[in-house]
């Protein structure tokens, strides 16, 4: 008789929850130690420590077969992961603005624990990201919650009913083209994302007879928690608290959106004979089993499987042999992405190679195609 499956990362997923105490850490070491720079350890581990793991600890291409996939999907275990982030992050959240208003803190310190803090509420967006997904109401509203500390609400509308519909197209802001650097990509999904949103829940709730200011409006929903939350800060510690709102939340979504700009970068879906883009497949984005980073967010590389099928759970998501691969995991790709010329190095010849060198069928701007013809 076969054995029953065991995911081999199973206690691995643990490690996410390194994230949320970040600020704890860093903190720590700052206090015992007198160092203020340890007031800037989420950048550090992020940009730093985690692009060297992923390069010493490997990957891991293994996929559940499917003959697992009831058990694994049944597991609570998996979601107890997810909805264990939630506290910790609000905890950290309320603990480094605690340790501000204490004093004692250097301007160097105080952007220093801002900037971590900016971070957490940052990757707290892709506990969102799998919590939206869901269909329980309580799951949706506690991405909501991750989401309200970047201020970034309507993501959970724009990400499940924009990006999955029209990814890999013109038509979505959140998918990047070849030859266009992250800093001018920025400004254009930040917008471009935010209008899709208010256009998806202004249709729905027309269709509904209701009225687009209300209440039943997701986007508003997502905004009148950052609205609450930042106006109880601001009760606690003054109005000046809300600079530094504003800045970790900055902080927090444009984290969200270089990986965002990672994930699609040049990738483009073909049109069909209709006229209309062909079907999402492995090919549309961009993967990667480089095992911490996957660790760290819940499966995010294996991207691919998560577009084919958006409500299946972290644990279940599967490596394809014919999804590009990026050169390295998002940690480290995100730090490639800040210098665009050395991200056009690396990442131009790989969405060339994955068509053949035909720039035609790549989501190109005008002087990529250009260049490249």
């Amino acid at each position: 008789m076969p054995r029953a499956y065991r995911d081999p990362k199973r206690y691995l997923w643990l490690v996410g929850l390194l994230v949320p105490c970040l600020p704890f850490i860093g903190g720590a070491f700052a206090l015992l130690t007198g160092q203020g720079v340890y007031w800037y350890f989420a950048p550090i581990f992020v940009y730093g420590i985690v692009p060297l793991l992923d390069l010493v600890v490997g990957e891991d291409p293994s996929n559940p077969p499917e003959s697992a996939f009831a058990a694994l999907a049944a597991d609570p275990y998996y979601m107890r992961c997810v909805y264990a982030f939630v506290p910790i992050q609000y905890a950290g959240f309320f603990w480094t603005l605690w340790m501000i208003d204490a004093g004692g803190l250097s301007t160097f310190e105080i952007i220093g624990a801002t900037i971590s803090l900016g971070m957490v509420g940052g990757i707290a967006i892709n506990t969102g990201h799998e919590l939206c997904h869901k269909k329980p109401a309580l799951d949706r509203w506690l991405a909501k919650i991750t989401l309200a500390q970047s201020a970034y609400g309507h993501f959970a509308v724009e990400h499940v009913r924009g990006h999955h519909r029209h990814v890999a197209t013109p038509r979505d802001p959140a998918s990047s083209r070849l030859g266009e650097g992250y800093w001018r990509f920025l400004p254009r999904v930040v917008i471009g994302s935010a209008r899709s949103a208010w256009a998806i829940e202004r249709a729905r709730l027309k269709k509904l007879g209701r009225a687009t200011w209300s209440m039943g409006n997701e986007c508003l929903q997502g905004w009148a928690l950052t609205a609450l939350l930042f106006a109880g800060v601001a009760l606690w510690l003054g109005s000046g608290a809300l600079w530094l709102l504003a800045l970790q939340a900055v902080v927090g979504f444009s984290l969200l959106e270089v990986v965002n700009y990672i994930e699609h970068y040049g990738l483009l879906r073909q049109p069909g004979a209709s006229g209309r883009p062909e079907r999402v497949r492995p090919e549309h984005s961009w993967n990667n089993n480089n095992i911490v980073t996957n660790v760290l967010l819940y499966h995010l590389q294996r991207h691919s499987d998560h577009h084919a099928y958006a409500s299946r759970g972290y644990q279940l998501l599967r490596d394809f042999d014919d999804a590009p691969q990026l050169p390295t995991g998002y940690a480290g790709m995100i730090v490639l992405a800040y210098l665009p010329p050395l991200w056009r190095w690396v990442m131009d010849r790989r969405v060339l190679a994955h068509y053949g060198g035909d720039v035609s069928r790549a989501h190109a701007t005008a002087r990529a195609r250009a260049r490249y013809r």
